[in-house]
């Protein structure tokens, strides 16, 4: 079969669409709609910086200026909508999809033997984590700050309770129930997912299954290395024998995907692909500043193959190598990233600040261009709960690249 070619102007449009970022959310949010980008999302990845705003909460923001962070509490903690594992990284998942993490519990069990865990467990470490069980049994949720052997060190001084509980949670034993400030709250799984959930084994076959089909419903289009990474279930050999096995089924399609550049990647993608691109609404033309934890950008060659946007985190650069700065946000343009900010929120001074702007190779900054951007700007400054922007980047431009 010869595989279908996707123009690049069709394939972001649909990446975009997949990622909620087609169109705007612009009506008054409730939290079951919040819940619903969530599970449009797949998930929702957690992170502490605050230079700005939480990643979580600022993932939700650029897609609903409506958002409230009081929302994501109250679907986690309140509801029990979500619960907290790994995907890719720390993250808020919906609660239907908790049975296919067993799977992960299992292969992190067999982990307890690595030396990095027996190192912080300390030299008893069945009897450490016997400790933290009956503990949390008895006492209902607890958090590191109950315990008094801190570590020191790497491993963020990780002390042996501190790893018992993450083991524990892990493992699946225990949940997080709530987050207090960005504190873990740990508890027994029993009492925070609901008992059909919990008890639910799916097989490894179904998982599979599950995760690829799933990961693909929110990509539009992805390789079998993309599949595999999105939830981060299954290996990559598991994403390439379920691609083979779906399109013997005519489940999905084989298909070029063009690049920003002109090239052609092949992927895989739903047969009704032609018919999806067909639906979507015309390509909205507003703008969004993005998290630098966003899912649309996480894979950064994915970012540069489809939009020619290329984009690293430099929290981790030393400053004096980094090209840009700490916190800088990915400006989206309708389909087209056209420029990033070096932004940071100053609380205690009320004042959010732009301390760099840099514009995308063939981009200027016209006076609509420079409203829109300020006008974003304005809502971020709302949303982080500033008043005073410092926009004096903005007048003296750079380019990026």
């Amino acid at each position: 079969m010869i595989a279908l070619d996707i123009s690049n102007a069709d394939a972001r449009r649909l990446f975009l669409d997949r990622h909620a970022l087609g169109a705007p959310l612009d009506h008054a949010l409730t939290p079951d709609d919040v819940l619903a980008l969530i599970r449009r999302l797949g998930f929702v990845q957690l992170d502490s910086v605050n230079t700005v705003e939480r990643a979580h909460h600022m993932i939700l923001f650029s897609r609903a200026g409506d958002y409230r962070r009081e929302f994501l509490d109250e679907l986690h903690a309140g509801h029990r909508s979500l619960f907290e594992h790994w995907t890719h990284d720390a993250s808020l998942i919906p609660m239907e999809f908790y049975p296919h993490w067993h799977h992960r519990f299992r292969a992190a069990k067999a982990r307890i033997d690595h030396p990095n865990w027996r190192e912080r467990f300390g030299p008893e470490p069945e009897k450490t984590i016997r400790r933290v069980r009956a503990r949390i049994r008895k006492e209902g949720p607890l958090s590191t700050r109950h315990f008094d052997d801190k570590g020191a060190g790497g491993w963020w001084g990780w002390g042996p309770s501190k790893t018992a509980l993450e083991y524990l949670w892990r493992t699946g034993e225990l949940a997080i129930a709530r987050r207090d400030g960005f504190e873990k709250i740990y508890d027994l799984a029993e009492r925070v997912i609901p008992d059909d959930l919990r008890k639910a084994r799916p097989t490894r076959r179904q998982t599979v299954d599950w995760a690829a089909r799933e990961a693909l419903a929110r990509l539009g289009f992805a390789t079998p290395t993309e599949l595999a990474g999105f939830f981060d279930l299954i290996e990559i050999a598991e994403a390439k024998d379920w691609a083979k096995t779906a399109m013997r089924k005519k489940e999905i399609v084989e298909v070029n995907i063009e690049s920003a550049d002109g090239s052609h990647r092949h992927a895989f993608a739903p047969a009704s692909i032609e018919a999806d691109i067909a639906a979507l609404a015309n390509p909205h033309r507003g703008t969004r500043l993005l998290s630098p934890f966003d899912p649309a950008i996480r894979d950064r060659k994915r970012g540069q193959r489809l939009f020619g946007f290329d984009y690293t985190i430099e929290i981790f650069v030393p400053e004096a190598k980094r090209r840009y700065g700490y916190y800088v946000l990915p400006i989206l343009e309708g389909t087209r990233f056209v420029a990033r900010a070096d932004v940071k929120v100053h609380r205690t001074e009320d004042r959010l600040e732009v301390k760099g702007f840099w514009l995308e190779p063939d981009v200027k900054l016209d006076k609509s261009r420079r409203a829109a951007i300020e006008e974003a700007l304005s809502g971020l400054a709302r949303f982080t709960g500033v008043m005073q922007i410092d926009l004096s980047a903005l007048r003296r431009p750079a380019r990026a690249g």
